[in-house]
């Protein structure tokens, strides 16, 4: 008796966690860490959540980075690239979202298609040319503790809409936010505070 209930636990517990989805911040959230952003929900369950912020640059460029770390970079074009400010919490530490595929040291799949990594070796490969096709590099995460997303989402905090790989790798940052929302055919703009969630 006890492991069907567990089972049926799980399952709906599962649905509403919100792994590999976007976190569009509604126009009403006025914290500046998350003023008009959108996070990548990277892990999300009982024990809390944790998403990279991906419409925030940092005004430092990869190449900043590299010069940090003395990593030596022979790939075209990569060092000037965007670094992004991924949220409030750890901010000197970095995370990469790319392409599932390849070994690196400390990585984790979040869906069949997209990892996170907090490794070197994956900067190194990047600046070589040899790390994933598609990637985002930040500094610092968002973090919430047990329930305490769940409880931002009911109180109309965010919108959350699946994820789409065009928007993390490909639209400009300023146009994610907008972006985001339009998936599940919302106008953020037109959004006020007493209206509804995904």
């Amino acid at each position: 008796m006890a492991t069907v209930t567990h089972y049926k636990y799980t399952q709906m517990d599962e649905s509403r966690f919100l792994n590999n989805q976007f976190l569009i911040a509604m126009p009403n959230l006025a914290d500046p860490s998350f003023f008009h952003t959108v996070t990548y929900l990277c892990q999300h369950n009982e024990d809390g959540a944790l998403g990279i912020v991906i419409n925030r640059p940092a005004g430092m460029t990869l190449g900043d980075i590299f010069k940090q770390m003395e990593i030596k970079v022979s790939a075209p074009n990569v060092g000037s690239m965007s670094v992004y400010s991924g949220g409030p919490v750890q901010q000197e530490r970095g995370f990469v979202i790319h392409d599932a595929g390849g070994h690196w040291d400390s990585s984790i799949l979040i869906s069949e298609n997209i990892a996170l990594t907090t490794s070197r070796d994956i900067l190194e490969a990047i600046a070589v040319g040899a790390g994933p096709s598609h990637f985002l590099v930040a500094l610092g995460y968002a973090g919430w503790s047990a329930g305490q997303l769940e409880r931002e989402v009911t109180n109309n905090a965010w919108l959350n809409a699946p994820f789409a790989a065009d928007i993390l790798f490909s639209t400009p940052p300023p146009l994610r936010w907008n972006q985001a929302a339009k998936q599940i055919g919302v106008d953020i703009n037109l959004l006020t505070f007493q209206a509804g969630h995904g």
